[in-house]
């Protein structure tokens, strides 16, 4: 079967279906995912080592960059995590991976100026799950993304571009390579997310179970 490039709704409904229905934990799925970036990271960009500064949101996004943290600390590199979410939103699994990162010792931090030092950086705020144009102090903090030298890696989309429509949703993070989850997105075939995503490698072996939505209305009797 040909890939299906997919909107946040179907992917949401993939992830939902492989977690609750076909058994695949959550955070089995995040180690996969952040696996996938530490690959593309110390396979393509081995020279972006000496400084990696993870840009981390409060939601599943940030987690799965809290992984990618994790991972390439034990791999070598140097590793700052930059804390941009509300903690008190934080999402279970990124509670989990917090929790995780804490216990390797990786340095953290919500000042900004960390930014300046990085060699390369990897965007975890938002992911697919934007609905609503960027604000407050998330425009800082892209913003600051975007002025640095740095090669930014974003993890499955570029911060602030919408998944369904490649628009950017009043500032977006600039990418040099996204590394998407288990099906292409939309948003970064068209309009202004194929330029911000750079180049995208897809991760399709995460073990994400495809269904559309006659699939799934044909299968729910079956569980």
């Amino acid at each position: 079967m040909e890939k299906p490039i997919v909107t946040a709704a179907q992917m949401k409904r993939c992830d939902s279906y492989t977690i609750n229905h076909i058994g695949i934990p959550s955070l089995v799925l995040m180690e996969r995912a952040a696996l996938a970036v530490r690959d593309e990271i110390l396979n393509a960009l081995p020279i972006y080592l000496s400084h990696v500064v993870v840009v981390a949101g409060s939601g599943n996004n940030g987690g799965d960059g809290l992984a990618v943290a994790r991972l390439l600390k034990i791999a070598g590199a140097r590793v700052t995590i930059l804390n941009v979410g509300n903690p008190d939103h934080a999402s279970q699994e990124h509670q989990i991976q917090a929790h995780i990162c804490q216990y390797y010792r990786i340095p953290q931090t919500s000042d900004l100026s960390i930014l300046d030092e990085a060699s390369l950086i990897v965007d975890a705020i938002f992911g697919i799950g934007i609905d609503r144009p960027v604000a407050g102090h998330y425009v800082d903090v892209i913003k600051a993304m975007n002025d640095t030298k740095a090669f930014r890696v974003a993890v499955d989309m570029p911060s602030g571009i919408n998944t369904d429509t490649g628009a950017v949703m009043g500032i977006a993070v600039k990418a040099h390579l996204t590394v998407t989850f288990a099906f292409n997105k939309i948003g970064l075939t068209q309009n202004e997310g194929r330029q911000h995503a750079g180049r995208v490698v897809i991760a399709d072996d995460m073990g994400t179970y495809w269904i559309d939505e006659h699939a799934l209305a044909d299968n729910q009797d079956s569980f």
